[in-house]
């Protein structure tokens, strides 16, 4: 009779970035079972945000490192929405070019750190060296690599001017050879495919009951994207937008979905340079905010939702985050069992989880 034991896996793990807990039942090297376990990482970020509005633009950024754009975008469209500010075309437009920038910082390093769970320590610093040529280039537009303070309430603090454009086109279009050559490797190489393909199905029904979003949900054939709700520029007229879904729901399609928007990544952003038109990148806005609002954005891991509460004063009464981690983490309770246990770090990774901003 086989006996059943629980192994441990994290919260501190060689191959966890960050602090999640996974309880596994495990019958020789099969995983029958798992109890996932968060909470070591609360920072009371929530509440911290209700002393001073304005000073949030920069604290959502805190929230998480590897989209702090996307933060500071859904806490500004939120205090936009309940100010009755239509932020001009152009800024729109430049918060596109900056969330997409750091869409691929973020699918890129996910990407590596798949790769190196798995002993692909070549892969992994193949799909780092071309993320730190977005890095340099997202550090010469906004001055800083990681949180950018480019966001403010009405639009963009700083612009994009002509030279700048040219930096990203020329920059984008050197890496495109290299991401074909990372997306050969990923879509081909037998290693890469042995680990991945069949493991860690989230089924369409699953993904749908669990309640996942980004390339999490859309691996699995739902192509559930928040960025078709036109928010920042993807509602500007002559932008051509459509999801990357598979339908096979496994740790490969999870990566592939992240591959391919790369690429759509550059296009978005090539489509919004060639947009650009002389005009202001912020309005002014003065005052406090009042009333409640709530806003969506496409964090790189998916749906990124921000409530906040307002009354005509500095403190505001309630900023709410819903990042999707928080309900990704979940679907590993359906991903995992009937795995080896030798697969756990690959499909724990191939959600990208941010423990970081769940627990914010």
């Amino acid at each position: 009779m086989v006996s059943l034991s629980v192994t441990p896996f994290g919260p501190q793990h060689p191959s966890l970035l960050e602090p999640i807990h996974l309880k596994l039942k495990v019958e020789e090297e099969k995983v029958v079972g798992v109890d996932i376990v968060i909470g070591y990482n609360h920072r009371g970020l929530e509440r911290a945000m209700e002393l001073d509005f304005k000073r949030n633009i920069y604290l959502s950024e805190r929230v998480c490192g590897i989209c702090s754009f996307q933060h500071s975008t859904a806490y500004c469209q939120a205090i936009e929405q309940m100010a009755g500010l239509e932020i001009p075309t152009r800024a729109k437009l430049i918060r596109t070019i900056m969330i997409e920038l750091q869409r691929m910082t973020s699918h890129l390093l996910t990407l590596g750190h798949i790769a190196e769970v798995m002993g692909y320590e070549n892969l992994f610093m193949q799909t780092w060296r071309e993320r730190e040529s977005v890095m340099a280039l997202i550090d010469r537009i906004a001055g800083n690599r990681v949180h950018y303070s480019m966001n403010t309430i009405g639009g963009i603090r700083k612009d994009v001017g002509y030279d700048t454009t040219k930096d990203i086109e020329i920059t984008l279009m050197q890496l495109l050879p290299k991401l074909e050559e990372i997306r050969g490797v990923f879509a081909k190489d037998s290693t890469f495919r042995k680990r991945t393909v069949g493991v860690g199905v989230l089924s369409r029904s699953a993904a749908v009951k669990y309640g996942a979003v980004g390339p999490t949900a859309r691996a699995s054939d739902v192509p559930y994207d928040v960025r078709l709700s036109s928010y920042a520029g993807y509602g500007v007229e002559g932008i051509r937008f459509r999801p990357v879904h598979r339908d096979d729901g496994d740790s490969y399609s999870r990566s592939m979905v992240r591959v391919e928007e790369l690429f759509q990544s550059v296009d978005l952003i090539q489509q919004s340079i060639g947009l650009l038109r002389d005009e202001p990148v912020n309005v002014p806005f003065r005052g406090n905010p009042s009333g409640e609002a709530f806003s969506r954005v496409e964090a790189p891991r998916g749906e990124l939702f921000y409530y906040v509460k307002a009354k005509g004063e500095v403190r505001l009464d309630r900023v709410k985050i819903r990042t999707p981690t928080f309900v990704n983490v979940q679907c590993l309770a359906e991903m995992i069992p009937n795995c080896q246990l030798a697969d756990v770090p690959v499909i724990t990774t191939s959600i990208d989880p941010c423990i970081c901003c769940t627990d914010r």
